[in-house]
């Protein structure tokens, strides 16, 4: 049976690479319809000429952390001789309908951003849809928060940080890795519906969701949460080149699935010609003008750029595609919502960097309207690879960055950053009461990482919530414990609050860190939630980073007190409620 297993696989793929040079054989090169941020690969192009132009993206991008570059490098169909490495706010994208039908051999990595193989800050970045034969047998991807791995095929093995330098999170999805996974030193790390030959390595907190061969080993040593299926997912939109037209796919929805979308070929879904699509460029679109194609039934495509915006995007039409490539940037000029979602069926966001103006918003993105519950579980909202910022590149304040109100929307991978560093960074300079706030019922996050916000970095007013994967880092630096306390009993704002009168709730891998730069601020709690016996939280975590403060419990009053160093400790709880203990005969 094995001979025969590897024998299809075998055929699978030389099937669609064949079938990937078909894609743009039998006709003219595509031209580029997206702009000069948007370098577009063809196999028959020079290797030399190729690879110049991907080290000028790099050179450009390596260390760009909060610059104004936004790229995107796509590949058509074929097979390439490259070494590709990823900066900062580029996006690499295999444009088959496999990830089989694009081959990469030389090398794909992402490269620690500081010293000593430190990539705690290699942020904004991704590679997509396309198959790596690494040169040494293993594909580096050091990365940290604001990335994802998606529909890769890696011919070989897959490595998550540089050198054992420190790393601080990423995603992994709807992925095949023939070889090892090696998390080396990530702190934390979600995987969900992937194909591996083993996993090795862990460090505070590591979920598995819908992965084939996970980890074997009883949580909290190691610090695996499995979960077998993943209970509702729709795979990012792509972008792909087929029969000579340009066209997006939007994934059908998979119920407990596990393992990659695309194992048997191509992935599912309906297809959208670039022809519905109103091509933004960030130079020449304003919201009048987005809005208006809007109006006129076309999707928006937004091309690499930073996108000023003086009003809201209005998204009334079910199932409108909102596409970004190359991490495009929504920029609120006067003091509004970002983009507002209209409570209809099917939208799906991804590919977007939503970042908060100098004018304080009310929000930056409203999913749905406040107050309704109608059900869109057949075809819900859906945002994917979908990031926020407070600070850091420019001015920034907002009360709520994402409010979540309907039905059955899926989360897939967000970061949702009031930033620590960078340009006007303080605490009464980037303001943010609040990352995520939920008020839908049926709510699913896959990769939920909310970081630094004032008040609770995560509220979730809704029934029937469930977050596969959750990361938080809290504030740095409140400037004394009378200035951040929820309530008079009450030292700081938990990090995951689950509203008190929620009745049904479930989430799953829970990672809460301080990082107090001002002596004598500590935090209560780090999760709070009601008693109830369908509110459950599963395998829960904390720990005290650098010198001051605490944090006193890991979930209401239950667990121990993460100190900081010297003497760091890493508290757990297995299970909240603990299950009940049979009586003794």
């Amino acid at each position: 049976m094995p001979n025969l297993r590897w024998s299809c696989m075998i055929f699978s793929a030389l099937f669609w690479l064949t079938l990937g040079h078909a894609f743009i054989a039998g006709g003219e090169q595509p031209k580029n319809p997206f702009g000069p941020n948007v370098l577009l690969l063809t196999p028959e192009r020079n290797s030399a000429w190729m690879q110049a132009e991907v080290n000028r993206i790099y050179a450009q991008q390596e260390h760009s952390e909060f610059g104004a570059g936004r790229y995107a490098i796509l590949l058509l169909p074929g097979s390439y001789h490259l070494n590709i490495p990823v900066g900062f706010y580029t996006q690499v994208l295999g444009l088959g309908l496999s990830p089989d039908a694009v081959r990469v051999s030389g090398d794909v990595h992402a490269d620690a951003s500081l010293p000593h193989d430190n990539a705690t800050c290699t942020f904004w970045r991704s590679a997509e849809g396309f198959t790596v034969l690494p040169a040494t047998g293993t594909m580096q991807w050091a990365v940290s928060q604001g990335v994802a791995l998606r529909r890769m095929h890696i011919v070989g093995n897959l490595v998550l940080d540089q050198n054992h330098g420190w790393a601080s999170g990423g995603w992994l999805s709807d992925s095949v890795v023939d070889g090892t996974v090696d998390s080396g030193t990530q702190q934390q790390w979600i995987s969900r519906n992937v194909d591996w030959k083993s996993w090795t390595g862990s460090n505070w907190n590591m979920v598995f969701v819908g992965v084939n061969h996970p980890p074997g080993g009883e949580w909290p040593h190691p610090p695996y949460t499995v979960v077998d299926t993943a209970p509702v997912t729709r795979g990012k939109p792509f972008l792909a080149y087929a029969a000579n037209s340009w066209e997006v796919i939007i994934p059908k929805l998979r119920h407990n699935s596990s393992g990659a979308a695309w194992r048997n070929g191509h992935t599912s879904g309906r297809s959208v010609p670039l022809s519905r699509f109103y091509v933004a460029h960030a130079d020449a679109d304003t919201s009048a003008t987005l809005n208006a194609a809007l109006e006129q039934g076309k999707n928006l495509l937004f091309t690499p750029g930073i996108y000023n915006l003086a009003t809201p995007l209005q998204v009334r039409r079910k199932d409108t595609v909102l596409f970004g490539l190359g991490f495009a940037t929504l920029h609120p000029t006067a003091g509004g919502p970002i983009m507002q979602i209209a409570d209809v069926d099917g939208v799906t966001v991804s590919g977007l960097l939503f970042e908060a103006g100098s004018e304080r918003s009310p929000s930056l993105l409203d999913v749905g309207a406040p107050g309704h519950h109608r059900r869109h579980a057949a075809d819900p909202i859906s945002l994917h690879d979908v990031f926020f910022r407070v600070g850091g590149a420019t001015p920034g304040s907002v009360h709520a960055n994402l409010i979540v109100n309907a039905d059955d929307t899926l989360i897939d991978d967000t970061w949702i950053w009031r930033a620590d560093h960078g340009i006007g960074v303080g605490w009464n300079l980037n303001r943010s009461d609040n990352g995520l706030i939920v008020n839908g019922n049926h709510v699913t996050a896959y990769g939920l990482f909310v970081e630094h916000h004032q008040q609770f970095q995560t509220l979730w007013n809704g029934e029937y919530g469930r977050v596969y994967f959750y990361q938080s880092e809290i504030p740095y630096r409140p400037p004394a414990q009378d200035a951040w306390k929820s309530a008079p009993d009450t030292d700081g704002w938990a990090s995951y609050k689950v509203a008190a009168s929620v009745r049904h709730h479930q989430a799953w891998g829970l990672g809460i860190y301080s990082v107090f730069f001002t002596p004598n601020v500590i935090l209560t709690r780090a999760i709070e939630a009601p008693d109830a016996p369908d509110v459950r939280l599963h395998h829960m975590l904390t720990t005290a980073l650098e010198h001051n403060g605490e944090i006193k419990h890991v979930i209401n009053n239950t667990g121990a007190a993460a100190h900081p160093e010297p003497g760091r400790n890493t508290p757990t709880v297995a299970e909240y409620p603990a299950p009940q203990q049979p009586d003794r005969p």
